[in-house]
């Protein structure tokens, strides 16, 4: 038909994204996520392997990540990278909602050269966190290894998930950590998608997450 167009498709009744600031005596932090994204990222906490492993999130979780961060780094990354591991899992909590219609679980293993990683996450509203990723080295360029361990924790307290992250093989610190950070991508990406067989339900004999 002469002058037809066609209609744009409608936005999401409930877009799931969301903003949150977190202002300490330590650091200042901005996370803005969209868990329907394409995986782009813009990143800047002052830490450059940090960055790297936050872009993993962002590529293979299929989420489009935004972080601002400044930290007290004359002392340490320690308060930086935990407090952007708290502030994104806030971001996640919010985005995600009423938890309707959403996988619930997801896991993945990802493997890099001689390294292999498993994460397993439940988006079960009861957070926790095992993990046990025997890092071959402390310092990944100026990151330190042992605050993997405080972003994934800070994440999983206030994303209110049940994680678990085992490295169950690597002699390399950064591959290490790279398939850490992009199994828990896969497996976040698996666990928030929207299950198009379970409509609005809530993954839950419970009825609320």
């Amino acid at each position: 038909m002469t002058g037809a167009s066609t209609p744009a498709d409608p936005a999401p009744a409930n877009p799931r994204r969301a903003e949150v600031v977190r202002r300490t005596a330590e650091t200042q932090i901005t996370v803005r996520v969209n868990l329907d994204g394409a995986g782009r990222a813009t990143l800047a906490t002052g830490i450059g392997f940090f960055d790297h492993m936050l872009d993993q999130i962002a590529r293979h979780g299929m989420i489009d990540l935004d972080i601002q961060a400044q930290g007290d780094l004359h002392i340490d990354g320690h308060h930086t990278v935990e407090d952007v591991g708290i502030t994104f899992g806030q971001a996640v909590y919010q985005a995600v909602g009423d938890k309707r219609g959403i996988r619930r679980y997801g896991h993945a293993y990802v493997p890099l050269d001689e390294a292999l990683s498993r994460v397993v996450v439940d988006f079960s509203g009861r957070p926790g966190l095992v993990m046990n990723v025997p890092f071959k080295s402390g310092m990944i360029g100026t990151f330190d290894s042992q605050l993997a361990h405080e972003f994934f924790q800070g994440f999983a307290n206030h994303a209110f998930v049940t994680l678990h992250i085992d490295n169950l093989r690597g002699e390399n610190a950064h591959h290490q950590c790279e398939t850490v950070f992009k199994a828990f991508a896969r497996a976040l990406r698996v666990a928030l998608e929207l299950d198009p067989r379970s409509g609005s339900s809530v993954p839950s004999t419970k009825g609320s997450l």
